[in-house]
């Protein structure tokens, strides 16, 4: 199995797992795709730094480095992983992951609810039309349920009292940055603040909607521009690959 990994993704709890489907079904056609999720015991206390050292135990198998990719709070753990073993990374590729890592939709959660009098079901299905946009009831009542799930789950050790941060600044490797121009709880402005600490080799990419989870809704178009950030740092596969390519020609 490790010698067959192209991509390692990257995902921060089982519950969220669902909604990166879509993009990986799609890039897993070009390229060998392993993911990754992070599984907290019920006894065990959740931190990124366990999150970092699991997955190190996953990849320490690799015989080469490999590409990672995360989205939201996946994006962070990939991030902490990148910085402090870069010799295991090939290249990083982020999605709706602020400058600083840590501010995933977690904080918007606990920031709303120190803000406003509103119960945690309120709080929660209005967090749900800016991570999804407006959704019908039924649809926005089993999303509650998917976030509630994820709060318990992630390795972001966020409360009502104390919302944690992580180190900014970029990493060694090429590293991509994406997002959604109409994401509110990563926006444009926020994202942008990646640029100042790029280097020449890094990239920058926004698609046009999609909220927060906009991998989910528009995976091709999404998986196109990664795996053209890919081709000059991946294995000899996408070169082959006469469909990719006749595919980004479209």
């Amino acid at each position: 199995m490790y010698d067959d990994i192209d991509v390692a993704w990257i995902s921060s709890s089982p519950v969220l797992q669902r909604f990166d489907k879509p993009l990986l079904q799609y890039i897993s056609q070009y390229v060998n795709v392993a993911q990754w999720e992070y599984r907290s015991g019920k006894d065990e206390g959740s931190s990124i730094d366990e999150a970092v050292d699991l997955l190190d135990e996953f990849l320490s198998e690799c015989a080469y480095p490999i590409n990672l990719a995360g989205h939201g709070a996946g994006g962070a753990i990939a991030l902490t992983y990148a910085r402090l073993y870069p010799e295991k990374v090939r290249s990083l590729v982020l999605l709706s992951v602020p400058s600083q890592p840590a501010h995933t939709w977690h904080v918007h959660y606990y920031l709303q609810r120190q803000l406003f009098p509103l119960s945690r079901d309120q709080i929660l299905a209005n967090t749900v039309r800016h991570l999804f946009g407006e959704q019908p009831h039924n649809t926005t009542k089993k999303l509650i349920a998917v976030l509630k799930r994820d709060l318990e789950q992630t390795p972001l050790s966020h409360s009502l009292f104390k919302l944690i941060e992580l180190p900014k600044g970029g990493v060694s490797m090429p590293m991509m940055v994406c997002g959604s121009q109409n994401d509110p709880i990563v926006n444009s402005p926020t994202l942008e603040k990646w640029i100042k600490m790029f280097k020449p080799e890094d990239d920058f990419w926004e698609y046009s909607q999609g909220y927060h989870f906009f991998h989910y809704f528009y995976p091709q178009p999404v998986g196109q521009a990664i795996l053209r950030f890919w081709q000059p740092y991946h294995s000899p596969v996408i070169a082959k690959n006469q469909l990719f390519s006749s595919t980004l020609k479209n």
